[in-house]
C-alpha cells in the first residue's frame, strides 16, 4: 500500500521470532522439534517476585504509575547500579519500560536524528539496525574478526567514523557471540568516542550471565566523562527469567534521561503497574537464584563448547557470556538461511541463521535449554555437518 511509511518498508522482521515461531507451531502439530534458537531461559521466574505482583494486584495497584516507573523501582536500580555497576544516579535519571527493547529504541529516538550515523558492530542483536531505520537513522555496519574475539577494536571504530555518526552501540556480554569487553577495550572504544562526542549505547541485559575469568564492565563507570555520553540499558528478563514481564530500563545523564521520558509519556505511558512490584522483589530479594542460574548455563556452556569442538568443519569461538554460540560454518558452503532452514525441516533441529545478525558465514544456537535437548540437538547438527 501507498499509505504504508517508507520507514517500515526499510525494516526487516525479526528472523529470531519467526525461527522461534516455526518451532512452536511444528511442536504443537506433534513433530519432534530440537530448539537451540531461543533467547528465553526455560526456568520460570522465582516464586517470590511471582508472589510480588500478585500481591500488587490484590492490592488494586493497578492504575497508571510515574512514565518513567514507581518511585520504589527507580530507587531499588539506583541502588543496584551502584553496587553493581559504580554508577551514580538519581532516580530522575532511571526510565523504567516495557523491556530492555524498548529501553534500546527509546534511547535511539532520543538522540538519533534523520540521516544521523549509528555504528554497530557484527554480528549484531537483530533489532539494533532496524531500530535506527524507524528513528531515520542508518546503521554503519562493521563487521568484527572471529579472531578478535568477536569484539569491536577501538581501531575499526575510529575507521568507521564519519562527521555524521552520532551513536555508538554496545553489547556487552553479546547476542549472538557471548563476547565480553574488557576495561581495557572498553577504555580504547571510549577514547575514541569521547574524541567526537559520540554517544554510547550500552546494551548490558546480559551483564549477570559471565563465566570463568570473564568479568562485567559498566562502560559509563570507566570516567566522568563516558558517564556523561553513555546511555546503558539492562532489565529482568535474562538474569531473572521474566522474558515475558516486559520490564527493562535506561539509565542516562540527565538531559537524555528527559528526552527518554518525553517519548515515553506520548507511547507507552508507563511499564506495567504490577511487573514494576514484581521488579522490585527481583532486585531486592534472594540473589542466589543469579548464582544458581549462572552455574546451570555454565555447566551447558562447557558441554556444547566441548561437542562443538568436535565437529570438524565449523569453527567456534568460546563465549565468555549470555547463552550463546556463534558457530562459523562458512566452510560447509551453504549460506545460513538455506543451512537453518535444511536443519529445521530436515533434522527437526532450531537455530537462527547468521544473516539476521548481520554474518552470513555462521549460525547462532542457544543453550538456555536441557542438557537432553542439546545433547539430541547436537547430535543431529553434527549429523547434518558430516553429510554438508
Amino acid at each position: 500500500m501507498d499509505s504504508i511509511s517508507s520507514r517500515i518498508h526499510q525494516v526487516n522482521p525479526s528472523l529470531t521470532l519467526a525461527v522461534t515461531n516455526q518451532a512452536k507451531a511444528m511442536a504443537a502439530r506433534g513433530e519432534e522439534v530440537y530448539g537451540l534458537a531461543g533467547g528465553e531461559p526455560e526456568i520460570d521466574t522465582p516464586e517470590h517476585i511471582k508472589a510480588a505482583a500478585m500481591v500488587a494486584l490484590q492490592e488494586g495497584r493497578t492504575k497508571y504509575t510515574p512514565s518513567g516507573g514507581i518511585p520504589e523501582l527507580r530507587q531499588a536500580l539506583v541502588d543496584k547500579l551502584a553496587a553493581d555497576n559504580g554508577l551514580d544516579y538519581d532516580a530522575k535519571q532511571i526510565c523504567v519500560t516495557a523491556g530492555a527493547k524498548m529501553a534500546c529504541f527509546n534511547a535511539i529516538l532520543a538522540i538519533v536524528e534523520e540521516g544521523d550515523e549509528v555504528i554497530i558492530p557484527s554480528p549484531y542483536w537483530v533489532s539494533y539496525p532496524e531500530m535506527v531505520r524507524l528513528a531515520g537513522g542508518k546503521p554503519v555496519i562493521v563487521e568484527t574478526k572471529e579472531s578478535d574475539g568477536w569484539k569491536l577494536t577501538a581501531e575499526q571504530f575510529e575507521a568507521a567514523m564519519t562527521p555524521a555518526t552520532k551513536m555508538v552501540i554496545l553489547n556487552s556480554p553479546s547476542n549472538p557471540t557471548g563476547a565480553v569487553y574488557t576495561e581495557e577495550e572498553l577504555r580504547a572504544i571510549g577514547e575514541v568516542a569521547l574524541y567526537e562526542d559520540i554517544v554510547i549505547l550500552s546494551d548490558e541485559i546480559y551483564e549477570k550471565l559471565t563465566y570463568g575469568d570473564a568479568k562485567h564492565v559498566s562502560i559509563a563507570s570507566l570516567s566522568d566523562e563516558l558517564y556523561n555520553l553513555t546511555v546503558t540499558v539492562n532489565g529482568f528478563s535474562k538474569a531473572y527469567s521474566m522474558t515475558g514481564w516486559r520490564l527493562g530500563y535506561t539509565a542516562a545523564p540527565k538531559p537524555i534521561a528527559e528526552a527518554i521520558d518525553k517519548i515515553q509519556n506520548h507511547t507507552v505511558s508507563n511499564a506495567t503497574s504490577f511487573a514494576q512490584y514484581a521488579g522490585v522483589a527481583a532486585l531486592q530479594g534472594d540473589q542466589g537464584f543469579l548464582s544458581d542460574l549462572r552455574a546451570e548455563y555454565d555447566v551447558r556452556r562447557q558441554f556444547v563448547f566441548e561437542r562443538l569442538k568436535g565437529i570438524h568443519n565449523i569453527r567456534v569461538v568460546e563465549p565468555q557470556g549470555a547463552f550463546y554460540f556463534f558457530v562459523y560454518t562458512g566452510q560447509l558452503g551453504i549460506k545460513s538461511q538455506n543451512l537453518c532452514d535444511k536443519l529445521i525441516s530436515r533434522y527437526k533441529v532450531a537455530a537462527v541463521p547468521g544473516i539476521a545478525f548481520g554474518y552470513d558465514d555462521g549460525i547462532r544456537l542457544s543453550y538456555c535449554t536441557t542438557l537432553d535437548v542439546l545433547n539430541e540437538g547436537l547430535t543431529r547438527f553434527e549429523q547434518f555437518c558430516r553429510e554438508h
